[in-house]
């Protein structure tokens, strides 16, 4: 209610002496008070929102930790500098193009058209710690793509693709289904698909589908790395050279996913029932549990059904296991039970087994497993929300039409169900029409492979300068062996 001097000294009454300006000190008052608890709002809001970002930033860390200890020691030095220059370039790119095709607004269905450069930010729709955390995202996408094309590419491939992947392909494909505008968008109010819109929270497609696709066009172009399968066709493990590295980055995108799927909410401070406990608040901590027991299950359903399958328990297929559950559970970690995460994670592991298989069969070499975990598990992610979405959390995160569509499972009918069929379908299709050909251009101006002499050497001695580790330094042995520089292969 608004403090109206008028109306406040016809309450005091003719005693007061100066009703008028008793009722201006009073109302003057109220509003400061009133102004400080919305300047709070907001500042909490932001705050949550950065934490997130920073935290969804620390998953690069582990990105970097989990393909340097995937991949050979020779080609360490290599991987890494990929994820660097993944977040530095998508930084730049996302900035000047991305964020605007993302969510620049007003809009049509299809792509943003506003906020170039982050032009007119903040504003009444954005401040600058949205576009961090969007930024965050983006480079996430590009650093699925970077693993399944590990040891094996060229840089001035990875510089291209990054950019254009940040750039252009997924602000396209997250304007689709985040954007108020875009066409399948469960925030669109005025034309939801199948009356519902896709629930895709956190990114099970739009993050992991587009960079697992992404990174299968790749690895499908270039081929498989020299060795990794015999004259025979019997596949060859290439074993990364640190589990050590592996469980380092496995903990650490644990970590950050607590920013990834809990901070997809955006802000904290929304309260579902006034004056009571229970609040977006605790929506937020609903989708950390749900994020960690399907995370969770993956992990123990890899680790028994590898010592079913193989006879040993593998740290590094667990730590994979538990990833596959991660993406799987991020497009419908806030919208579902704990119990159904379970599951969610169960079938995930599955997935993610199922299709090692087949790009085994298929002589498909994927050094981190990054299109099948990613794009599987994501792809299941999809069609698990449309199945066991909960009509309470759905009508609470996604407010303002009642009687929307949930979970087939749950009651909700198939709507639903048919909105994230759609949504499987045109990811697949416009990441296969976008980043396909690209692939392929690079491949035909040989911009995309090395030579084989330059693979079998080793990319940090050839491309980099030398090794990642310190084998030995002649000035402290004068009797060891000097290593030699390597210089690179011509590609052609």
């Amino acid at each position: 209610m608004e403090c109206s001097t008028d109306t406040l000294a016809a309450m005091l009454g003719p005693n007061i002496t100066n009703a008028d300006g008793a009722a201006a000190l009073i109302c003057n008052n109220f509003n400061t008070v009133s102004d400080k608890f919305t300047d709070t709002a907001y500042a909490v809001d932001s705050t949550y929102l950065l934490f997130s970002a920073y935290l969804v930033f620390s998953m690069q860390l582990g990105f970097a930790m989990l393909c340097a200890g995937s991949v050979r020691a020779k080609n360490t030095m290599n991987i890494m500098l990929t994820n660097v220059l993944d977040a530095a370039a998508g930084g730049l790119f996302y900035y000047l193009f991305g964020f605007a095709f993302a969510f620049g607004t007003p809009s049509n269905g299809f792509i943003g058209k506003h906020n170039f450069a982050l032009k007119s930010i903040p504003s009444s729709d954005f401040d600058y710690s949205y576009f961090l955390y969007q930024w965050a995202f983006a480079i996430a996408a590009a650093g699925i793509t970077s693993g399944s094309i590990a040891e094996r590419t060229q840089f001035v491939a990875y510089l291209i693709y990054s950019a254009f992947l940040t750039g252009f392909v997924y602000p396209v494909v997250s304007h689709w289904f985040w954007s108020a505008d875009g066409w399948a968008s469960a925030f669109n109010s005025d034309n939801l698909l199948f009356g519902s819109g896709v629930i895709d929270f956190a990114g099970s497609g739009v993050v992991h589908m587009v960079g697992g696709i992404a990174g299968l066009y790749g690895a499908l172009i270039e081929g498989p790395r020299i060795g990794r399968f015999d004259h025979s066709g019997r596949s060859v493990a290439l074993r990364g050279h640190s589990a050590s590295l592996v469980v380092l980055g496995t903990f650490l995108l644990w970590f950050g996913w607590y920013g990834f799927n809990p901070g997809s909410f955006n802000k904290i401070l929304v309260a579902y029932e006034p004056g009571q406990y229970y609040g977006q608040w605790s929506a937020v901590g609903r989708t950390a549990v749900t994020t960690t027991l399907a995370g969770c299950t993956a992990a123990l359903t890899t680790l028994f059904g590898k010592r079913i399958l193989l006879g040993h328990w593998n740290v590094v297929d667990v730590c994979n296991g538990l990833l596959g559950g991660f993406a799987a559970i991020t497009a419908g970690c806030s919208v579902v039970d704990p119990w159904a995460a379970v599951i969610c994670g169960f079938v995930a592991a599955c997935v993610l087994t199922g299709c090692n298989k087949l790009a085994e069969k298929f002589k498909y070499d994927d050094p981190l497993e990054a299109a099948q975990l990613h794009g599987g598990c994501g792809a299941w992610g999809i069609i698990f929300t449309a199945l066991f979405a909960k009509e309470k959390y759905v009508n609470e995160v996604y407010p303002g039409k009642p009687g929307r569509p949930y979970g087939l499972f749950m009651g909700g009918g198939g709507k639903l169900l048919g909105a994230h069929v759609i949504q499987i379908l045109v990811i697949f299709g416009f990441v296969s029409a976008t980043m396909g050909p690209l692939f392929l251009i690079l491949h035909k101006l040989k911009l995309l492979r090395i030579s084989p002499e330059d693979e079998t050497a080793g990319m940090d001695m050839t491309r980099h300068g030398g090794f990642a580790y310190v084998y030995h330094d002649e000035s402290d042995d004068p009797k060891g062996l000097p290593m030699r520089k390597i210089e690179p292969a011509s590609s052609t």
